[in-house]
């Protein structure tokens, strides 16, 4: 079977990383971690988001891409598939709603010169919920840097994330996307949530490693 690339994504506090820790226990992958709380302008960010937006988003694009260039080498190239707990294009999501004017088009540029040969998620699994859910789930986890988060900021992130799915579901026909409401799901404390979304989202890898 070749190897694959499975992308998890969703605003802050969704789940992802949860979900990514299954699919590797469940299904074997190499599970691929993003590193955040190792960002040392999080904390600055959440107290002043126009201060601090760009070293933030530079700090994750830098990091990410070394990232996604060592499970290629390591991982993808070798046969074995990965499974994400990050998106790199979730970047330019964070990146519109908090750059200004004058640093958004530097980064883009940046972005895309950086992303042009990583690989690519080969599915896509998109967890989304409301605001109240979010910031529900976001108080439970209590971390010490997210304790200042701005709701207005969280309400418009939820936005840009579910316009930018839908853009890439468009432009990306061949890329599948399995969406999950998880208004409706909690598949972290609730075991027959988590198998009936395995249920969902495990044919679905052994197709492409078949392909």
């Amino acid at each position: 079977m070749k190897s694959i690339l499975i992308t998890v994504e969703g605003p802050i506090g969704i789940g992802k990383t949860s979900l990514a820790r299954e699919l590797h226990q469940t299904c074997g992958v190499q599970l691929l971690e993003e590193i955040v709380y190792e960002n040392p302008f999080l904390g600055k960010f959440y107290e002043n988001i126009e201060e601090w937006s760009f070293q933030l988003e530079m700090f994750f694009l830098c990091n990410r891409y070394k990232q996604l260039q060592d499970i290629h080498s390591h991982y993808l190239n070798q046969g074995i598939s990965v499974v994400s707990d990050y998106n790199i294009f979730k970047n330019t999501i964070f990146a519109k709603r908090t750059l200004s004017d004058n640093n958004l088009p530097k980064y883009l540029k940046i972005y895309d010169i950086l992303t042009e040969d990583l690989p690519q998620a080969h599915l896509v699994i998109y967890l989304t919920a409301s605001i109240d859910t979010v910031m529900k789930r976001i108080a439970i986890r209590d971390r010490e840097v997210e304790r200042t988060m701005d709701v207005g900021y969280m309400e418009n992130l939820i936005a840009d994330y579910n316009e930018f799915m839908d853009e890439f579901e468009k432009h990306h026909p061949d890329v599948p996307v399995i969406k999950f409401n998880c208004d409706e799901l909690d598949f972290v404390h609730r075991p027959e949530d988590r198998q009936w979304m395995m249920e969902q989202i495990l044919p679905r890898i052994e197709e492409l490693r078949k392909k």
